[in-house]
């Protein structure tokens, strides 16, 4: 193969892509639990859950593996775009617009508010004052 050609398939199809891991096909398996307070809560240190099949279907894998504080069901909607971003994922320009969710659940005092990526991919955690199924 020659080398140009290497080249533009590494370029093309990228090798850095994540592996994620699913409880099934609606739900991302999340094991670390983020120590940054800013971890999804803030258009900076958004939750970067893009890949080549996902789009906002992460955005619901994502949500839909997180629980409340003592474990329970969350619900969520998603509340608009906003805040662009610096993004090389980006189709016209260099920035990308972050989807806002509503994440709330039973007995809970607060709607938090998570701002999710669904053009950039990172290592997936829990943010602070969640847990994971």
């Amino acid at each position: 193969m020659k080398w140009y050609l290497f080249l533009f398939l590494v370029l093309v199809f990228g090798c850095s892509s994540i592996k994620r891991e699913y409880i099934n096909q609606e739900t991302f398996k999340l094991r670390i639990t983020s120590t940054d307070s800013s971890y999804g809560y803030s258009p900076e240190n958004s939750i970067k859950v893009g890949s080549s099949d996902g789009g906002p279907k992460n955005q619901r894998r994502f949500l839909n593996a997180l629980l409340g504080p003592n474990s329970e069901p969350v619900q969520y909607h998603r509340l608009g775009s906003c805040c662009p971003v610096k993004s090389s994922k980006a189709i016209i320009g260099d920035h990308v617009l972050l989807d806002r969710y509503a994440v709330y659940w039973a007995g809970g005092s607060d709607t938090l508010h998570l701002y999710l990526n669904m053009y950039d991919e990172a290592v997936l955690q829990i943010p602070m004052g969640f847990k994971a199924k």
